[in-house]
């Protein structure tokens, strides 16, 4: 996790909590705004509502397709992108909190 991020996304407090406290995965339904343009498979800074960056991580989805399902819980996905390659945006295997 040493990768120079190419984007950055923020999370609501819920969703910043889960993450922090109980390891948990990111959904889109946590997300709330997208920084950047990013493609699948990118490094990205997490931060929670005022901006402050609390992780990092490897994206399952690029910039374009989140900014499509935030805020969506996951069984959307699909029916909005048509396909669907995790019910994360970023998987608590790839991410590193700071």
């Amino acid at each position: 996790f040493g990768a120079v991020p190419k984007g950055k996304i923020t999370v609501n407090a819920g969703a910043g909590k889960m993450m922090a406290s109980r390891g948990k995965s990111l959904l889109p339904v946590g997300v709330t705004a997208v920084f950047g343009r990013f493609d699948t498979g990118a490094c990205i800074d997490i931060a929670d509502e005022n901006g402050v960056s609390f992780a990092r991580g490897i994206t399952n989805y690029s910039s374009s397709q989140i900014k499509k399902i935030m805020g969506l819980h996951s069984d959307k996905i699909e029916q909005v992108l048509g396909f669907k390659i995790s019910d994360d945006v970023v998987h608590r295997d790839n991410m590193a909190l700071l």
